[in-house]
């Protein structure tokens, strides 16, 4: 084995890594002049790195090599910095239970986090057997973007699972996205063919489960597919996601380009397309509505980030003057 090599990052916790390397799972630290950089630039699961190996202990990450697609988003505590999750995804499952769980609004977030990321989403509506008209389901879901796909399944029963099987190829990578509960752990189980994830029982009270992930873990299977878990999330922020907005939303920004006005407010405007869609039933205002609320609220979260990081960059330097002298 030589000395430097290239991996793939499996797994994270706190400082410490696992780096995928011929079937194996190494541990791993990173170089010191990592700290140095800014929190975009440290490896995520799903990314490719160069290392160092060491035989008798922790290998040494070097760099991180160019991403194909990059998903993230604004931590919980809805400061405005930014949470990165997985890196290099070909498709994102966004695994949504055909239950109370269910969520038209968090769907066109994830879509729109998702396409901002360069990964392919494609929303997977499990316990379809629990569901007398999923068809409705699937017809909504494919109104919020022409760039989704979407499957109605029950990984329980074995429906329906076999439309997944055209992502199943050797070398691809898929992320599986979605709340707790709405049967994540039990897909990954179905494409793996034994229980390699634990499941919890879903409360009747509330429809949702347990965190059964805890972490987001790259596990490879025989057939050469690589799949990533992540844990449940039951919110979804915006932050930095214009590109993927506007791409879900793309019939919105057509119509917008129609009006009289090239700054049209929609409002009282004459010749306004988007209130001629509205009443001719072309655009549901919910729909429209929606876009305007992910757009604001992205604008919102993106100042507060930007501000935060100025403040970090002004303190890493402050810092690092400070040890110099």
């Amino acid at each position: 084995m030589n000395n430097t090599n290239i991996g793939r990052i499996s797994e994270i916790s706190k400082n410490s890594y696992k780096i995928r390397f011929e079937e194996q799972e190494l541990p791993a630290k990173l170089k010191g002049n990592f700290y140095e950089e800014d929190a975009d630039k440290l490896p995520v699961v799903g990314d490719y790195v160069t290392f160092l190996y060491n035989s008798r202990g922790d290998s040494t990450i070097l760099s991180v090599c160019e991403r194909k697609s990059f998903l993230q988003r604004p931590d919980q505590a809805k400061t405005g910095v930014m949470q990165y999750m997985v890196a290099n995804v070909d498709y994102t499952f966004i695994v949504t239970s055909l239950n109370e769980d269910y969520s038209y609004n968090r769907i066109a977030r994830y879509v729109s986090v998702v396409l901002q990321g360069k990964s392919t989403p494609v929303v997977v509506l499990t316990k379809s057997d629990l569901c007398s008209n999923y068809g409705r389901y699937i017809r909504e879901v494919e109104s919020i973007s022409d760039k989704v796909r979407v499957h109605a399944i029950s990984a329980l029963y074995g429906i329906g699972v076999d439309e997944l099987q055209e992502y199943m190829r050797p070398g691809v990578t898929i992320c599986l996205m979605g709340s707790s509960g709405a049967g994540k752990s039990t897909l990954l189980n179905a494409f793996a063919g034994e229980e390699i994830m634990r499941t919890s029982a879903v409360r009747e009270s509330d429809s949702t489960g347990k965190h059964t992930t805890t972490h987001r873990q790259l596990i490879e299977l025989p057939n050469g597919v690589s799949i990533i878990d992540t844990p449940g999330m039951r919110e979804l922020g915006m932050a930095a996601t214009e590109q993927g907005i506007d791409n879900t939303f793309s019939d919105i920004l057509e119509l917008e380009r129609c009006c009289r006005f090239s700054d049209c407010k929609h409002d009282t405007e004459p010749g306004c397309a988007i209130k001629a869609a509205i009443e001719n039933g072309e655009l549901s205002a919910e729909r429209y509505i929606l876009y305007k609320s992910l757009s604001a609220e992205n604008t919102r979260n993106y100042a507060r980030k930007k501000e935060i990081s100025k403040w970090a960059k002004a303190a890493k330097k402050f810092k690092r003057e400070n040890i110099q002298i």
